[in-house]
């Protein structure tokens, strides 16, 4: 039998405390938990998923970014408009993509861009 890869996962620097890392990405960011154990949970938003983990390095987290393809772009950029997070500019990249960025509090980077 072939190998094949599925899926990626990435484990995300939850900072210090799992709970409220949990309360920031499932009651702003709109992921849900799909397990919790420990240190760690598992989250999940329309096939995106992540582990979160709690972790106290901050450099860790500020060196975490990940870019994420959406379907209606504005309409996040306005979900996300009120959350105690660093939310950049939505606009028109010079390489031709509309984007924004959003850095949660534990300091990890979210790229958001407009599929297609």
């Amino acid at each position: 039998m072939a190998i094949r890869f599925g899926t990626v996962t990435p484990m995300l620097p939850a900072g210090p405390c799992l709970l409220e890392a949990l309360d920031f990405y499932i009651h702003g960011m709109g992921f849900r938990a799909i397990w919790q154990e420990g240190d760690m949970a598992g989250i999940e938003r329309d096939g995106v998923a992540f582990h979160l983990v709690r972790n106290s390095e901050k450099t860790w987290a500020d060196n975490a970014s990940f870019s994420i393809g959406v379907n209606g772009l504005d309409a996040l950029y306005v979900e996300y408009g009120s959350l105690p997070a660093k939310l950049g500019p939505l606009e028109m990249k010079s390489w031709g993509r509309r984007e924004f960025h959003l850095i949660a509090p534990s300091g990890v980077c979210f790229q958001f861009y407009e599929l297609g």
